[in-house]
């Protein structure tokens, strides 16, 4: 801990509890079907009504999604793992428990690493485990639906007996930009791995931060927990909010009562839903419906053998083979989209840290501008090569180069060559014309001159201006750099 991330004199303790999906076509212990978007109670059966003489049956899909995860991480994956009865009582849970796992998780302990401003960090993770999702309470206004006015609810069954994996960390996070770009490099690992397809709009990828505040050196305070948080931007929001809260009550002399929290976004606040249930408040006991989940190493051993290369690994890679800085190459393997792409650049042009400059750049800053996916991107691999390589040959210069980029993110032309000779943006190469720029340039500017041989260094880019001005920027810097300081003399 430093102290630039102490906040009003306290630290911040923030562990994270993340429900992912999982990518399965039905449910965790029923064959329904997990599509999302179905009419009300129309996709869940007997097993997910929770009706007399219905018993689950294990989903292998969602077992081996587990797996991957686990051995994503690090972790130990428990050759035996057990289901256990979650009890409450919500209108939306039709058997009044969820079947979840307890004292032994399908995954423990792992970790994920991530970087906050350029900075390697890691949090570790306590457990993964299995569990099937509740329905979902639809709460509409009022009048909306009753003649008398009164405000109506309503219960969709459809998401009841999703397969969920319930990812939680040891409380190693201390600030909500740690916590953000924690939860994005989750967000990236499950996407990557292909188990959870981390739509956070539809409730793919949800996540529940714990927050606590401390003195330094003292013990974890009480926490309160934050549910459901649906956007990265959401989950900065709401756990500054929270942290400020907690030390102005602190400082008044209250005392913090653990309990569970949701973010209204309108408001920008967060508010209690209910205190915080521990665990004998849910009177956990095994699942009498099914057994232990065996997972022995031969099944490890097939689903390793299936994996995607891990974006750490491909980071890796990248800066043993190419040369990128660490951060670069984590920036690079954020998707396998942004992986693909990089690639497919650099294949077509030689020049990776070019590369990685323009997808960390003008090529992010144009896709989030317009909050497109760079699947969607209209400058495509080939064309961002052929643009890097005009610049590397000379042909044209770094302004230059965003002039095409412009015209070819508008999809208006294809061929980069083409859009350098429409716009009249090739560099000026012929020594002889620039000498004379240079010669005229140095002529109409004694006084510089005077001040650049007398130590003054502004003196010169003053020089260098005008004779890029007076080439109307199509003069090569470089050139324009040596042949000027040829000419003075430096």
């Amino acid at each position: 801990m430093t102290a630039s991330l102490l906040v009003r004199g306290y630290e911040v303790v923030i562990g994270f509890e993340t429900h992912a999906q999982l990518s399965t076509q039905s449910k965790i212990f029923s064959g329904a079907s997990t599509a999302f978007g179905a009419e009300p109670n129309t996709q869940a059966c007997a097993v997910d009504l929770a009706l007399p003489g219905s018993l689950p049956v294990m989903n292998r899909g969602a077992v081996e999604r587990a797996i991957r995860f686990g051995l994503a991480v690090g972790a130990t994956i428990a050759p035996m793992s057990i289901f256990a009865r979650k009890n409450y009582f919500y209108p939306d849970l039709p058997k009044g428990y969820q079947i979840s796992q307890y004292e032994t998780p399908v995954v423990q302990g792992g970790a994920v690493g991530f970087f906050v401003d350029g900075e390697p960090m890691k949090v570790n993770l306590t457990r993964a485990h299995l569990e099937e999702d509740a329905g979902k309470s639809i709460h509409e206004g009022l009048g909306s639906n009753d003649r008398l006015g009164h405000a109506v609810s309503g219960i969709d069954l459809n998401r009841a007996g999703t397969p969920l994996l319930e990812i939680v960390t040891e409380p190693d996070l201390r600030s909500s930009r740690q916590a953000v770009e924690y939860a994005r490099a989750l967000h990236t690992l499950v996407v990557w791995l292909g188990i959870c397809d981390g739509n956070m709009q539809e409730g793919s990828f949800r996540c529940d931060a714990n927050v606590s505040v401390r003195r330094p050196g003292q013990p974890y305070g009480t926490r309160r927990e934050i549910k459901n948080l649906n956007s990265f931007r959401h989950l900065t929001q709401a756990i500054d909010y929270e942290v400020q809260w907690q030390i102005e009550q602190i400082e008044d002399g209250h005392e913090i009562r653990q309990a569970t929290v949701l973010f209204d976004p309108d408001s920008g606040e967060t508010r209690m839903m209910r205190t915080k249930e521990d665990a004998h408040d849910y009177r956990y006991f095994p699942d009498p419906d099914l057994p232990p989940l065996l997972i022995g190493p031969e099944w490890i051993e097939r689903v390793k053998a299936d994996m995607p290369e891990l974006p750490g690994a491909l980071a890796a890679r990248f800066q043993s083979e190419h040369g990128l800085p660490a951060y670069d190459a984590a920036m690079m393997t954020t998707s396998r989209a942004i992986a693909a792409f990089y690639q497919a650049a650099v294949e077509a042009c030689g020049q990776p840290k070019l590369v990685a400059n323009w997808l960390m750049g003008e090529l992010s800053r144009r896709l989030n501008a317009e909050d497109r996916g760079i699947e969607t991107s209209p400058v495509s691999p080939t064309q961002l090569a052929a643009l890097i390589g005009r610049i590397v040959d000379g042909t044209i210069s770094n302004n230059a180069a965003r002039q095409v980029f412009e015209v070819l993110w508008s999809g208006a032309a294809q061929e980069v060559d083409a859009v350098i000779e429409a716009q009249g943006l090739k560099q000026m190469n012929d020594t002889g014309a620039l000498d004379a720029i240079i010669d005229t340039v140095l002529a109409a500017n004694q006084k510089s001159v005077d001040e650049f041989r007398a130590g003054k260094e502004k003196a010169f880019n003053a020089l260098v201006g005008q004779v890029m001005k007076a080439s109307k920027g199509k003069a090569n810097p470089a050139q324009v750099n040596d042949r000027l300081k040829s000419r003075l003399g430096g």
